[in-house]
């Protein structure tokens, strides 16, 4: 069975095609259109209860969970992380922050009016604070040797999410130059083959990570 992915532009599923991508795994996809609310259609709640995307179909089932299906692909494809002793250890700590720490506090920047009734501002203007120490940490912190080595699960984790700290949360509110490690990791992971194809596929620019601006997907909706 080839893998579906159920993917918008721009959006989670976008971790997921890199990681596929990466590791030259074929796979179909099944457009969700967030214009028409697609992520809430019966059909696609019938895969995902959560309303949410990325939806992977494996031959084990439905998968749903960036970092649920990040390490289910890693466990068949072991490209995607190491597999044993301190650098699996490290990889699996930090692609469970990258999903349980950094990622939520983005989607409360991004989506304050799904996590507060009062003004959006309040809320981002912490969660802005929140980031930028997460970010900091992570540039800072000894045992991330993946930022420097080849692409990985949290590779493709990583670099959506730095482009959507550049594009979305408010205006000038991040410059990724004040982290140079993650800006270096950036640029490396930009310059890459698989990369390209999922910039062609979902209209992301030419520099998608270091630059990125809002995307011109061939087909759907980033929001």
């Amino acid at each position: 069975m080839t893998y579906v992915l159920h993917c918008a532009p721009d959006n989670a599923s976008l971790i997921v095609r890199l990681a596929l991508d990466l590791v030259d795994q074929p796979f179909d996809t099944r457009l969700v259109d967030r214009s028409q609310q697609g992520q809430h259609a019966p059909a696609y709640l019938a895969l995902n209860p959560n309303g949410l995307i990325p939806t992977l179909e494996t031959p084990d089932g439905v998968m749903f969970e960036t970092t649920a299906i990040l390490l289910y692909l890693s466990e068949r494809h072991p490209r995607l992380m190491p597999t044993d002793g301190r650098a699996r250890a490290a990889a699996l700590k930090w692609l469970v922050w990258l999903g349980n720490s950094l990622h939520p506090s983005q989607r409360m920047l991004f989506y304050p009016h799904l996590y507060t009734d009062g003004d959006p501002e309040m809320l981002r203007a912490p969660t802005r604070d929140r980031v930028t120490r997460l970010l900091t940490l992570l540039g800072a912190a000894k045992d991330a040797n993946w930022l420097e080595e080849r692409p990985s699960a949290m590779s493709c984790y990583l670099g959506p999410l730095l482009r959507w700290c550049a594009i979305y949360g408010g205006p000038r509110w991040f410059d990724l130059a004040d982290h140079p490690r993650l800006m270096d990791f950036a640029a490396a992971l930009q310059d890459t083959e698989f990369v390209e194809r999922a910039i062609l596929a979902e209209g992301l620019g030419a520099q998608p990570f270091t630059n990125p601006q809002r995307p011109t997907p061939p087909e759907g909706s980033a929001v």
